[in-house]
């Protein structure tokens, strides 16, 4: 039983070849097209559409000589992209008359739905274009042309990756042996490839029929590939929305390819997605989410994203968990991925406070946001939350450890059970949530990110803060040898180290070695100093986005905190003098 067992089929013919058409969903609702690649079958769709089913009227078709549509004869000549054009057409025409469809396309499914959506005679019938991992053959002829006339550094860089990136392009061309490879040991051993190399789960793809699917879709390459990319067109416009979604681990194709995409699809909304090539079938929740929120937008005559957050392309969409949501910098940090338009997991002991930031995550433009409690330090309890998150919400793409107490007195007044609290609070709720949290995007296989929030503490001594400044500076080692163990993994890690904020977390703070009345007047006074200096935690959250995207190793965020860790790097000395002062506390 696969997902597309359920489907309604029926056969278009075009051309001299019958297409094999798949539906789901409601045909009255709006028509989403989608088309696979290479050496693809429909059912490389199968977990999207079912994904998009409920919203909408979802039609697979296998491409012509794919899965069950029959291949043209001769081979040589059938696969032009004009001819692709027409099955295209063929296809809107049967299961969409009179109304334009919204069209989806990955890999050569991308390649030949730029042609469709950028050629006269399809003007009025696709209503928007989302693209993925499939540039099209036009913009990539005068985007090398480009290059080679004004072959600055940069520029011949650029050509020279894509170039090696393109290497079974070449081998395409060649004749007989793709044919050869793929009926033999190539097309047996490419579903184990798939799953060791991209992280491709098992299932109902790739299909049995993928042997045949790869020698006659290498004609695709061969009767478009060249003659266009000498020749490209000079009208390849596209005349409808376009939604532009980049794999920023894509083997295949570098993002450099789309430098200029705005010249040729001036309605265009870009997202980028930490993931490998084969993304519908390793990030279906993210590709329906985005297609769901791009085709509405166009649907309502907005054909820009809703999400226009300063890093909206870069998490759109995409699962973010924070812990110590409840406030302070977690708060704020929740809410700068809100606002970029990410998922959002709200987590915090307090439950009223989670379930608020959740709700305001979502008023802000976060796609959707869920607020779960937790207590950090207790280890079965992350464990179920770390089950429930995958299960319900899926893997996480950012995890942000931002639960932290604060902690004072000297190391003499500080006792066992003060070590303990803060130790499992601020240490070990980050090793529980690396451990589970980062286990699940590792064995994923496509990347994510990492931030643990340190502190200024980390990198200075206090007489004052011993057991605060131990646990951060735990935190800052664990960073540095998470991020040495899983960058072959494509997962970064980061420390956000804030300095003085204006958070409660000074009110809240322990004071060791004094009494109740005293422990409440140094938090008034701490609080104060912290108010007085009035760092605000939207400015932290910037820096946690920032972060992420340029994959910073240490992210000291206030002023005093870049110069103290100045000071811990080239001076010292410094700063443990600077220790034996007595706060006035």
């Amino acid at each position: 039983m696969t997902v597309l067992d359920g489907a309604r089929e029926r056969w278009v013919h075009t051309g001299g070849v019958e297409l094999c058409v798949a539906e789901l969903g409601d045909p009255h609702q709006p028509t989403v097209v989608l088309v696979h690649g290479y050496p693809d079958s429909k059912e490389v769709w199968s977990e999207v559409a079912a994904r998009l089913a409920d919203r909408f009227h979802v039609v697979l078709y296998d491409v012509r000589g794919h899965g069950r549509s029959t291949a043209p004869s001769p081979l040589r000549g059938g696969f032009t992209l004009e001819k692709l054009t027409d099955d295209f057409l063929a296809v809107a025409d049967a299961v969409s008359p009179g109304r334009p469809v919204h069209l989806v396309g990955h890999d050569w499914g991308s390649v030949q739905s730029w042609e469709f959506v950028t050629v006269k005679r399809t003007e009025g019938r696709i209503a928007s274009f989302t693209s993925m991992s499939g540039p099209s053959l036009d913009h990539f002829g005068h985007w090398i042309n480009r290059r080679l006339r004004r072959p600055t550094p940069r520029r011949v860089g650029q050509l020279l990756g894509q170039g090696a990136k393109s290497w079974y392009v070449y081998l395409l061309h060649t004749p007989v042996l793709p044919e050869l490879a793929w009926r033999g040991p190539l097309g047996k051993r490419w579903p184990g490839i798939l799953r060791r190399v991209e992280k491709v789960p098992g299932g109902d793809y790739p299909t049995p029929s993928l042997p045949s699917d790869a020698a006659h879709g290498a004609w695709l390459y061969r009767d478009n590939v060249r003659p266009r990319l000498r020749r490209p067109r000079d009208d390849a416009y596209a005349h409808a929305p376009v939604q532009l979604i980049t794999p920023l681990g894509d083997a295949f194709l570098s993002e450099r390819l789309y430098d200029e995409l705005e010249l040729w699809a001036p309605r265009l909304t870009r997202r980028t997605l930490t993931a490998k090539h084969w993304v519908p079938r390793t990030r279906p929740d993210q590709l329906a989410d985005w297609i769901t929120e791009f085709v509405t937008a166009v649907d309502a005559g907005r054909p820009e994203a809703p999400t226009s957050g300063k890093y909206a392309d870069r998490f759109g969409g995409q699962l973010v968990l924070v812990t110590g949501a409840g406030n302070g910098i977690g708060r704020a940090t929740a809410f700068a991925f809100a606002e970029a338009g990410a998922r959002v997991v709200a987590v915090d002991r307090d439950a009223e406070a989670a379930a608020r930031t959740a709700e305001l995550c979502r008023l802000i433009g976060a796609s959707a946001a869920w607020a779960e409690t937790v207590d950090v330090s207790d280890e079965r309890a992350m464990e179920k939350l770390a089950d429930k998150v995958a299960a319900e919400y899926g893997v996480v793409d950012v995890l942000v450890n931002n639960a932290g107490i604060g902690m004072s007195g000297s190391f003499f007044d500080t006792t066992p059970e003060d070590w303990k609290k803060v130790l499992d609070v601020n240490l070990w709720g980050v090793i529980h949530g690396c451990r589970l949290f980062g286990r699940q995007m590792a064995e994923r296989g496509q990347g994510g990110h990492i931030v643990n929030t340190a502190s200024a503490a980390a990198f200075q001594p206090s007489r004052a803060l011993p057991a605060y400044s131990t646990s951060k500076a735990a935190v800052l080692m664990l960073i540095e040898c998470l991020r040495a163990e899983l960058a072959g993994q494509e997962i970064g890690v980061t420390a956000v180290c804030p300095g003085l904020v204006n958070t409660n977390i000074t009110s809240t703070a322990h004071f060791a070695g004094v009494d109740a009345d005293e422990e409440k007047r140094r938090q008034r006074r701490t609080a104060r100093l912290y108010g007085l200096r009035n760092y605000p935690p939207e400015k932290v959250a910037d820096a946690v986005l920032e972060a992420v995207v340029r994959n910073r190793a240490v992210v000291p965020v206030t002023p005093e905190a870049r110069g103290v860790h100045l000071l811990s790097r080239f001076v010292p000395g410094a700063l443990r003098r600077l220790a034996r002062v007595r706060p006035p506390l």
